[in-house]
């Protein structure tokens, strides 16, 4: 007759068997092809118009590279150095290799508890004893499913601050893309000022050596030819820098370095964005945004979780099978020794929980309670910012175009015609040099406040879009060439 009392344990191992491997077949979470990035992917196409690429093989950094050249052959657009900074910074990079662990942390969570299988095996001269045990959490095997969902939605999180990730490179090469060109015009513009200031400055000598013009004047145009030449050193250092800053945001090295840029920045729209509905299309865009919704969302199933399991917080179930043979020596009726084998064989399940009886679980459905409204208030917070980062970068926007136009248009066609109308009367002798100079150093200063309005005005413009999308705020353009202007008015005669 079969053993009823060890079929039965053999039906429940074999259940529980079946139990698991469906878990594992329904469960269990495969790695993406393109390592999590397609989101990264969609996002970079859809509001930058541009590819993001994940090197992983020499192949692929040779392609990326012959790529690269082809961009550099011409000088560089927004568009080209934003491209450039997305096949080629090394931090990026290292952003998609993060997304990866985040990828193997989820793939690693859907997979059911690895068993535990123990053997031991006791003999001596005449016993022999060998026991194996197989232990399986059935605790972790129950939650699986509600912790690969938390697992997920962490994941889906990582995949948008990824998203972000990009969206802030390209975002900040822009605006070292516009500080670099607004760089190099000042450097043309003081370089043309210094030589009609090295003409005059001649002239005054030979005016001077005449007896037409007195050592006071003579001096004051050397001086301000001295000036311009401090300025222009100024700002030569300025566009180094602001030019190995864009080398850094592009991530280039060697000759790559040796690239070329417009020599002035991009002309003013026709027309600018609209702030209509600004702040809606920003809660709707953000990724930021989205990413902290998948927070809050991994955070409520982990509550959920937690909540739904705080009385039992660990179960273990055993498989327990043992083989146990004696051996005895008796001596029968004859007087001879016989041998006799006893073999014992016993099969068993163990079930060992582990309960909370000091606390209930309190303490960790409290923990979950407060993480879960931290995560929600971080959320609201976010979009209350959002929203005032939205209309902020609108002002900004709004504000430095109305500038630049009004530089454009207004301040610097005056200030030609005052200096053509000042050097028609220095010709004349109806002003003397002090004027001239004084109108000189003017226009000076109103030229570079202008590049430095323009180039606000598209830096402006980048903050908008990173407002809208995401990707972090700039500081409004402001820097660079201000030392320059700043330095235009020290010295002066007014």
């Amino acid at each position: 007759m079969p053993d009823n009392n060890s079929a039965g344990p053999t039906r429940k191992l074999r259940l529980l068997g079946g139990i698991a491997l469906t878990l594992f077949l329904g469960g269990c979470v495969s790695f993406s092809a393109d390592g999590g990035l397609s989101t990264a992917q969609t996002i970079a196409y859809t509001e930058l118009g541009k590819d993001v690429v994940k090197i992983t093989s020499e192949a692929e950094a040779v392609g990326i590279q012959q790529r690269v050249e082809d961009l550099l052959k011409r000088p560089l657009s927004p568009d080209s150095a934003v491209q450039i900074a997305l096949l080629k910074n090394r931090g990026l990079q290292a952003a998609f290799n993060e997304l990866g662990v985040s990828e193997a942390d989820y793939v690693q969570t859907s997979l059911p508890p690895s068993p535990t299988v123990s053997l031991s095996r006791l003999g001596g001269s005449l016993e022999l004893e060998v026991e194996r045990q197989i232990l399986i959490g059935l605790f972790e095997l129950a939650t699986l499913p509600a912790r690969t969902a938390v697992a997920e939605q962490r994941f889906r999180a990582a995949q948008f601050r990824t998203a972000e990730t990009v969206l802030r490179l390209a975002a900040e090469t822009r605006r070292e893309y516009y500080r670099a060109i607004a760089a190099n015009q000042q450097v043309a513009f003081m370089q043309q000022a210094l030589g009609t200031a090295e003409t005059a400055s001649e002239l005054a000598t030979q005016l001077g050596e005449s007896g037409a013009l007195n050592k006071l004047e003579q001096a004051r145009e050397h001086a301000f030819y001295q000036e311009l030449g401090a300025q222009l050193a100024r700002a030569r250092i300025e566009q180094k820098v602001a030019r190995e800053r864009l080398i850094r945001q592009l991530g280039l090295w060697g000759r790559d370095i040796d690239f070329r840029l417009p020599n002035s920045l991009p002309a003013l729209p026709a027309r600018i964005a609209s702030a209509q509905d600004i702040e809606r299309r920003a809660l709707e865009r953000r990724v930021d945004l989205q990413a902290l919704r998948h927070d809050l969302d991994a955070t409520a199933r982990q509550f959920g979780l937690t909540n739904a399991t705080r009385f039992v917080s660990d179960i273990e179930l055993a498989g327990l099978s043992s083989y146990e043979r004696t051996t005895a020596l008796l001596v029968n009726d004859n007087g001879g020794v016989e041998v006799e084998r006893d073999a014992i064989k016993r099969r068993g399940l163990e079930v060992e929980f582990t309960i909370p009886i000091f606390d209930f679980g309190a303490v960790g459905v409290r923990n979950a309670q407060e993480t879960y409204m931290a995560a929600a208030n971080r959320l609201a917070e976010r979009a209350v910012n959002v929203r005032s980062e939205a209309r902020e970068a609108y002002l900004r926007y709004r504000g430095h175009y109305d500038l630049a136009r009004h530089y454009q248009g207004r301040v610097l066609p005056l200030q030609k015609r005052i200096q053509d109308e000042a050097t028609l009367q220095y010709s004349g002798m109806l002003v003397d040099v002090s004027q001239l100079i004084i109108d000189a150093r003017t226009r000076i200063l109103s030229n570079v406040d202008a590049i430095n309005a323009r180039r606000d005005f598209w830096i402006a413009a980048t903050d908008l879009k990173a407002a809208l999308v995401g990707g972090g705020a700039g500081s409004g353009g402001e820097g660079g060439g201000q030392a320059v202007a700043a330095a235009s008015g020290g010295g002066g005669g007014h």
